[in-house]
């Protein structure tokens, strides 16, 4: 399937985000502030791709204030871990980012604390009490620059495959936005003409996973 083509079949989660989205610029477009500016390249200590689905495939931040406390929670995980995020999606079950090291703290700590941070808090929500909310995580060190290239295109773009928005950035809960504002127009134009349509990502969703 080609990376713009939509999915034949809507699901719950998908219908839910498209009630609660419209095709323009809002306030919530630009909530979320990353300091850093994109990289251009893979960073020697290691830059990766990472994709996490909620246990059993449940879109359990399936609303606006439940995907801005998921996306807030990785970006602030993310900033006191030492890991800088170069792109980023969010959805009601399941995410991706692409992340490079700047610290000693091993990626397998900040998912811990990310994962442990909003189980709590959306169980709080719920009124549940040891519930599971996340099932797994899936995470590949990125090697050439053609493949960093490929991935951030592929997760800045991710609403856009999942048929949520036509344009990316209009989605407010992933680095697209970011990226416009951020990243040089040379660069900006190299990774968003760069083809992504074969990338191996556990992305089969239609409420989830497919495993």
């Amino acid at each position: 399937m080609g990376f713009h083509q939509r999915k034949s079949a809507e699901t719950g989660s998908l219908r839910i985000l498209q009630a609660l989205l419209t095709e323009e610029y809002t306030r919530a477009a630009t909530m979320f502030q990353w300091p850093h500016s994109p990289s251009h390249a893979v960073n020697e200590r290691g830059t990766y791709i990472v994709t996490a689905a909620t246990y059993g495939k449940r879109p359990v931040f399936g609303t606006k204030e439940r995907l801005t406390l998921l996306c807030e929670e990785l970006l602030r995980n993310c900033s006191e871990c030492g890991w800088r995020l170069q792109a980023w999606a969010v959805f009601p079950n399941h995410y991706h980012f692409v992340a490079e090291s700047g610290s000693v703290e091993p990626l397998r700590v900040l998912i811990r604390r990310l994962h442990s941070k909003t189980a709590h808090e959306v169980n709080a929500l719920d009124g549940v009490a040891g519930r599971q909310v996340w099932f797994q995580y899936w995470d590949t060190r990125i090697t050439n620059q053609r493949s960093y290239m490929a991935r951030l295109r592929y997760v800045h773009e991710n609403a856009v495959h999942h048929g949520i928005v036509k344009r990316a950035a209009n989605y407010a809960w992933c680095s697209a936005g970011w990226f416009e504002r951020k990243a040089s127009p040379a660069f900006r134009g190299t990774v968003l003409a760069f083809p992504c349509d074969r990338i191996r990502v556990p992305d089969s969703f239609e409420a989830g996973l497919t495993l």
